[in-house]
């Protein structure tokens, strides 16, 4: 039986997104239909709409994602249907090197894949479906290692932030910058990931959580995450810091913007020997440089955090555990609730830097 559904589609680099009916292929072995509740709206997906990230067209977008299991193929037995689950963009092998290696995070079959064809057609042909999900839709399908379950109490908005925004932050804190209680962080970039970020830092007990963006206007939001403190970016941003942290900088600054100038900043906020950790994904051609005897001499390590440094299938139940429980709050991401057709003007409000998090809810 052919099955139709709608999902948010665009054509060429740079063309605005549409809403488009699209058929959805029968649900093979090992894989599994999902029915698409909520999905949250990354900067991944305006970067694969402007071309920033480059990916092959026409594309279905979305990857931040969570719904119900509505059909399984033969085979499954990581979920059921009726199942609440949170979608993963990028699911290891689990056989490569670094899989094996304690590092899925990067494993060499998903990562840096920004779009694959799975059997969806567009006008009767193939059209690729972003980050192997394609999640601004009604349905998608996915291979069953794509998918986790969730308590139901969470909520599928709440599950769909844990996918990409929330473990990403939460991932750079704990796992790649690993902060310390007492310790203080500056966060540089105010999205839905940087504010994940700030709550995260105030979970690990930080003792001063510094947010730091363009925009005044996300100084409510910061405190709302947990912030101690808001600066609004400028030329003198180290020396804010500096006045902040009894004149060393911060034990960590985590970047996530994605820009050269940015990590540069938050190279120059950090104490002597203290932790840079890069979340933010920038373009090829924004080349970050430090001379030679300050890399030496400031003792500073600079990282990046690749989808949280994170085991989807450890840290999902792990998170969902946390906000149930009250120790990790979501609720202040979601600063607004649209449909589909709303997809274009949340990407218009993300390019401005307005709000946190719009969540698609179908």
């Amino acid at each position: 039986m052919t099955t139709y559904f709608n999902g948010v589609v665009v054509r060429s680099a740079g063309a605005r997104p549409e809403v488009a009916e699209l058929r959805l292929p029968e649900v093979g072995p090992g894989q599994v239909r999902v029915r698409v509740r909520a999905a949250g709206v990354c900067h991944s997906d305006l970067s694969m709409v402007n071309g920033t990230i480059r990916a092959p067209y026409p594309l279905v977008l979305g990857h931040e994602a969570a719904g119900e299991v509505v059909d399984a193929g033969a085979h499954v037995t990581r979920a059921a249907v009726g199942d609440h689950v949170v979608l993963n963009w990028q699911p290891p092998c689990r056989t490569c090197w670094f899989c094996t290696n304690g590092e899925p995070w990067l494993c060499s079959t998903s990562s840096g894949v920004a779009a694959l064809e799975n059997g969806i057609t567009l006008d009767g042909a193939p059209v690729h479906v972003a980050l192997g999900l394609g999640a601004f839709a009604t349905e998608v399908i996915a291979p069953e290692n794509a998918v986790i379950r969730v308590p139901s109490s969470l909520g599928l908005d709440r599950a769909a932030l844990l996918g990409c925004g929330v473990l990403t932050a939460t991932g750079a804190v704990r796992n790649t910058a690993q902060v310390a209680p007492g310790e203080s962080v500056v966060v540089i970039g105010l999205g839905g990931v940087g504010l994940s970020v700030v709550a995260a830092a105030r979970a690990a007990g930080a003792s001063d959580v510094i947010a730091v963006d363009v925009s005044e206007a996300k100084k409510e939001l910061a405190e709302a995450a947990g912030a101690t403190d808001f600066v609004v970016s400028s030329d003198a941003l180290s020396k804010e810091i500096r006045v902040r942290t009894s004149g060393r900088g911060a034990d960590h600054a985590i970047e996530c913007v994605g820009r050269a100038v940015t990590i540069r900043a938050a190279w120059r906020a950090t104490r002597r020997g203290g932790k840079v950790t890069v979340v933010g994904m920038g373009s090829n051609d924004d080349l970050v440089q430090l001379s030679a005897l300050d890399i030496f001499s400031s003792a500073r390590t600079l990282r990046s955090s690749v989808y949280g440094n994170a085991d989807f299938d450890a840290e999902i139940p792990r998170l969902a555990d946390d906000v149930l429980t009250g120790r990790l709050s979501v609720d202040h991401l979601i600063s607004d609730r649209i449909t589909l057709a709303d997809v274009p003007a949340a990407f218009d409000r993300m390019a401005r830097g307005e709000g946190a998090r719009s969540v698609v809810q179908l």
